[in-house]
């Protein structure tokens, strides 16, 4: 084996959805407002005693029945979160003991909403050095734990929920080497610090940064990949703002692929974005077996990180 693949996908949300009707009774602004800047309609909240590593929990379940495994055959958990309560045990153990691993690696990694191209990047490394064979790779938030609502710029972005993949060997690479990395002079454009504790972002900063070099470090994950954008069927970037998503996929050349835009239904998930938008256009069927799925994310940090992975 000198490669991985994703083998199969899972995701989770919460039942109670918050639209943005809901909102213009909450906060200053209008459904029209919320649509033309961001591009959402509603987002999914999860309940007041529901944890991160519950909904986590609930997508790595969903992703190992697809898979046909259980818990027991993962040797390797890793959870790409920003918004665990609980600074110990980690998100990756509780997750682990919830599913039946027996003796895994269990990490978290937290760079926010590129956390999960990440995580998928450290799978795919463990696997191809013979540290791990199956990894569950899972990225999830409870952003509205963090949300300021009375601040109608953010708490009209922000929704819950996981996504997960197994991520196991295979004879040929599937998953392509990541292209990562930071800005630091931007580190504070996206943030969750003390003491308020809650989300808040430069969003013109973020939104100029997004739309001129995104575009270029997007084709730098095709380039490494050895796929042209044209030949990508699918592009899944984070589901930040329906602005940044779909410029983005044009800039590209990605003119044949599937563009997820999952941000519209669920709005911004931060490390759960991908995956969620992901699991669904494969349960839906939108994506070919075997072609070729862009996955892009960026956020707090500034941090950044994408590849190419073969559709499950």
């Amino acid at each position: 084996m000198v490669g991985s693949r994703v083998l199969a996908l899972g995701h989770y949300q919460p039942p109670k959805i918050l639209t943005n009707a809901d909102l213009e009774q909450m906060v200053d602004t209008t459904d029209e407002w919320i649509r033309s800047r961001v591009g959402i309609k509603t987002r999914h909240v999860a309940a007041e005693d529901e944890s991160v590593s519950d909904m986590a929990t609930k997508a790595a379940e969903h992703a190992l029945a697809n898979a046909g495994l259980t818990g027991a055959d993962i040797d390797f958990v890793i959870v790409a979160t920003c918004t665990a309560l609980d600074r110990s045990p980690n998100m990756a153990s509780r997750v682990a003991a919830a599913v039946g691993a027996r003796t895994p690696a269990a990490i978290d990694v937290n760079t926010a909403c590129s956390g999960f191209p990440h995580a998928m990047a450290l799978a795919d490394q463990s696997i191809r050095t013979g540290s791990a064979t199956k990894a569950l790779v899972i990225g999830v938030e409870k952003l509205t734990d963090f949300a300021d609502w009375t601040d109608r710029t953010t708490c009209v972005l922000v929704g819950d929920g996981a996504g997960a993949a197994v991520v196991v060997a295979s004879e040929e690479p599937e998953i392509s080497p990541v292209v990562w990395g930071s800005v630091p002079e931007m580190g504070r454009a996206v943030r969750i610090e003390a003491p308020s504790n809650t989300f808040a972002q430069e969003g013109q900063s973020v939104y100029r940064w997004a739309t001129t070099t995104l575009p270029e470090v997007a084709l730098q994950v095709c380039e490494r990949a050895g796929v042209k954008p044209e030949e990508l069927g699918a592009v899944v970037l984070h589901q930040a703002n329906l602005r940044i998503i779909e410029p983005l996929a044009r800039k590209i050349g990605a003119v044949n692929a599937v563009i997820a835009k999952d941000v519209v239904d669920s709005g911004n998930t931060s490390a759960a974005s991908i995956p969620l938008a992901l699991s669904k256009l494969v349960e839906r069927g939108e994506i070919e077996k075997g072609s070729p799925v862009l996955l892009f994310a960026f956020g707090g940090g500034l941090s950044y990180a994408g590849q190419i992975i073969n559709c499950p």
